[in-house]
């Protein structure tokens, strides 16, 4: 697989799309999110879709520029760490990202809205480091 730069980004402006919201969303109170069956619907969409983001672009940074398919997602994280793609702080901040992420796919029922409060507490912070590091990255390799 061939590294798209382009595919990248489009990806990481979409990103950004979401931490927007996602931080709309964050100022309208924990108390709101816990009342508000429409407003929990919107955050886990939110999270989900960012999760989702990150892990894409893991996967084609890994596959096109390193010819790498690592088979969790936290491998992918842990990847993109070794290949000097993400820093130790921003490895360390993305640390349960993909067992979130299977908890808003395959534990729907069992969702418990204080650990989504809590992980929208901090993800638009580190979608946009992610991102940020990502772009670093791109720089690097392509000026």
């Amino acid at each position: 697989m061939t590294l798209r730069p382009r595919a990248i980004e489009a990806r990481l402006r979409r990103l950004q799309q979401v931490v927007r919201r996602l931080r709309r969303y964050r100022d309208r109170g924990a108390d709101q999110l816990r009342t508000d069956e429409d407003l929990q619907w919107l955050v886990e969409r939110g999270l989900h879709l960012g999760c989702e983001i990150v892990l894409d672009v893991g996967n084609h940074v890994l596959a096109g520029a390193f010819s790498r398919t690592p088979e969790t997602y936290e491998q992918i994280l842990d990847a993109l760490a070794t290949e000097g793609v993400l820093g130790a702080g921003a490895r360390a901040e993305l640390k349960g990202l993909g067992g979130f992420r299977n908890v808003l796919v395959h534990d729907y029922l069992d969702i418990d809205p204080e650990r989504v409060i809590a992980a929208l507490a901090r993800a638009p912070e580190r979608f946009e480091a992610f991102a940020v590091e990502v772009h670093r990255w791109l720089a690097t390799r392509h000026p």
